[in-house]
């Protein structure tokens, strides 16, 4: 039923006249009631309307095709991500050909790859944006990757993967509601986890933490190393199989650094592992048995902490007769012999072993207390990044 209207103008002739002065009204009325004819038809197909039809079955078919290769990637996706790479179930980390690059065209990370086994504590080290951070938020699903793939004992990792849970981290710095106390912010980090409360292993956690009655503070009152020890606390709950900490030692003083190291080296012991980001490089060669260097976003160096450091080619012996070792060094053909302190010599060997060294000491009569190479870890680590690090912050 179509609804009928009539619309009804009354004007002047001619706009062009004037109007009367006095305001006067019109009525206009229909007597009656009106009629209009009635016309049966038939609509006439117009070309125009057949275009719009095709043109909605277009567009429908399009969407519909979207939608199906949607599903089929995300399903693909889905596949890829569950899937477990049986060669890799038992490898704590493996990091592939991993690049990240942002819209505003800075590349983080060019190309790293690398692994962490069990039973080792891998020192990840490098100037200031030279890609370790980004590395590592990658690592922890915060960011996705540009290129590459990151398996977690043999699961593919993307952003909350279930895998995680197997993970403890501490990653840019330790976060805690100050107004709970330490206990009180693990407790509410290990509720959010859904996991089992007694998986938690609080006792050992706050043991590592070292914080004593501290713990029942509130964190508001916390120093920036105490934050940082509960933050460790934090990451080790439930005892996690792959641990990754950036700047643990930060905000801690010496006996607290060399009780971390400890902590790190005791960690690793029952098939676990550890991957670490430090600045400190003095500790990484105390506490990694690993490293891993990178600069300008790309690995300049990995492996064994003794293999990157290398051959030393000058020593420094501890011994309890200095004139008496200088004399007997000196005839073993080594380059130089220089004293270093009350007990010390620094002994460039020019080739000779080291072993032989000591023994003609030996031999002599002459007690050697300490035998250690001059090279550190620092010295091959400058050898390796030069002057030609970044010098900016990381992504």
């Amino acid at each position: 039923m179509y609804k009928r209207q009539l619309q009804i103008v009354v004007a002047t002739s001619d706009q062009a006249f004037l109007t009367p002065a006095a305001p006067a009204t019109y009525t206009v009325a229909i007597d009656g009631q009106l009629t209009l004819p009635t016309l049966v038809g038939t609509p006439i197909a117009s070309p125009a309307a057949i275009y719009w039809y095709v043109l909605g079955a277009l567009l429908a078919v399009v969407l519909l095709g979207l939608a199906v290769l949607l599903l089929v990637r995300r399903a693909r996706r889905r596949r890829r991500v569950t899937a477990v790479n049986a060669e890799l179930a038992e490898t704590p980390l493996v990091v592939t050909g991993l690049r990240k690059a942002y819209k505003d065209g800075f590349v983080a990370v060019e190309e790293i790859g690398f692994t962490v086994e069990r039973g080792q504590v891998v020192g990840l080290l490098g100037p200031n944006g030279a890609g370790k951070t980004t590395t590592l938020r990658v690592l922890m699903g915060l960011t996705t990757p540009t290129a590459g793939e990151i398996h977690v004992f043999g699961h593919r990792l993307v952003p909350g993967a279930q895998i995680l849970s197997r993970v403890g981290a501490l990653v840019e710095g330790p976060g805690f509601l100050p107004h709970l106390t330490g206990h009180q912010n693990l407790e509410a980090y290990w509720r959010a986890t859904g996991r089992p409360w007694e998986d938690a292993r609080f006792d050992e956690a706050l043991e590592i933490a070292g914080l004593g009655s501290s713990v029942h503070r509130r964190t508001k009152n916390y120093s920036h190393g105490m934050r940082q020890r509960l933050a460790i606390a934090q990451a080790m709950l439930g005892l996690p199989e792959l641990l990754v900490l950036d700047e643990p030692t930060d905000g801690l003083d010496p006996p607290q650094i060399a009780e971390m190291r400890r902590v790190l080296q005791r960690y690793a012991t029952d098939g676990r592992a550890v991957l670490v980001s430090s600045h400190l490089l003095a500790e990484v060669e105390q506490t990694c048995t690993h490293a891993v260097v990178v600069n300008k976003g790309r690995i300049v160096a990995s492996g064994p902490v003794g293999d990157i450091v290398g051959e030393s080619p000058s020593v420094t012996i501890d011994v309890t007769d200095v004139p008496a070792a200088t004399e007997i060094l000196t005839g073993l053909g080594v380059r130089s012999v220089t004293p270093d302190g009350a007990t010390g010599l620094i002994v460039d060997m020019n080739g000779t072993p080291r072993a032989e060294l000591v023994a003609s000491l030996v031999r002599a009569g002459v007690g050697v207390d300490r035998v250690v190479p001059r090279r550190r870890l620092e010295d091959a680590f400058l050898a390796l990044v030069g002057d030609n690090s970044r010098g900016s912050g990381d992504r």
